[in-house]
């Protein structure tokens, strides 16, 4: 027998986010059976859709774009006039090329505004639309890059900060109106966008990811740190003097 446990329809800002599509796999296998895909139109799109339909699930697409804010209202809005959406996953996000970014401003702009100023659009319009429905929840995938800049990736780190820190700010907004927000605070994954980079044991998998999403929604959890290890950890490198972050091999 099947969990009865899950939203029953589920919307994907970034359909092509490896860690979205594994949350959505394991989704479907309980209980979500409607799935939107919100991103550009282009072969992986398509072929993120077929995967899920393959797995009995109604999949549409949706033209998407985390730069083009203006379109948020409209093309997000129309979602949820064709029916209530039980959980929106905002899963989009570019790590960028730190060496590149720091002397090219244009370039870490643009991190900037995808990871941070796309998402305060299109998270504040679905949050609009979740409490006038009266329920529903919006997960975000932030990051542990976002709980101290690093010099390794502090464009990328401080542009994480500031979703966590609007994220959290919009849950405490949304307290007592039946829309919760479930802020996800992932190490490094092993994925498409991580390629390249060396693993630890503080990296995690979208698989990995996807788990720790279902049980935070389960335990109706504010923050998810994956793996959990990287809570303590995070902590204690939250508070090292700075002399001492900088000698540290992060």
């Amino acid at each position: 027998m099947k969990d009865a446990f899950g939203p029953q329809s589920l919307l994907i800002l970034g359909g092509t986010s490896e860690i979205g599509l594994a949350t959505a796999r394991r989704l479907i296998a309980r209980r979500t059976r409607t799935v939107w895909l919100a991103g550009r139109p282009s072969p992986s799109l398509a072929a993120a859709a077929d995967s899920l339909r393959a797995l009995g699930a109604d999949v549409r697409t949706v033209p998407f774009d985390a730069l083009d804010t203006e379109s948020h209202e409209e093309r997000l809005g129309k979602i949820f006039t064709e029916g209530a959406v039980d959980m929106v996953l905002l899963a989009f996000g570019i790590l960028g090329d730190q060496a590149h970014d720091e002397s090219d401003p244009v370039a870490a702009v643009r991190v900037a505004q995808t990871n941070y100023t796309g998402a305060v659009s299109a998270g504040l319009v679905c949050a609009g639309a979740l409490q006038a429905q009266g329920h529903g929840s919006l997960v975000v995938l932030s990051s542990v890059a976002g709980e101290r800049a690093r010099r390794a990736d502090f464009i990328y780190g401080s542009s994480k900060a500031g979703l966590d820190a609007f994220a959290q700010g919009l849950g405490d907004a949304l307290y007592g109106t039946g829309v919760r927000v479930m802020v996800v605070r992932p190490g490094s994954a092993r994925s498409r966008a991580a390629a390249g980079r060396a693993g630890t044991r503080l990296t995690t998998t979208p698989e990995a990811v996807a788990t720790a999403i279902e049980l935070g929604l389960r335990r109706r959890s504010e923050t998810v740190w994956v793996p959990g290890a990287l809570r303590m950890v995070t902590a204690a490198v939250r508070h090292l003097p700075r002399p001492l972050f900088r000698r540290l091999p992060v």
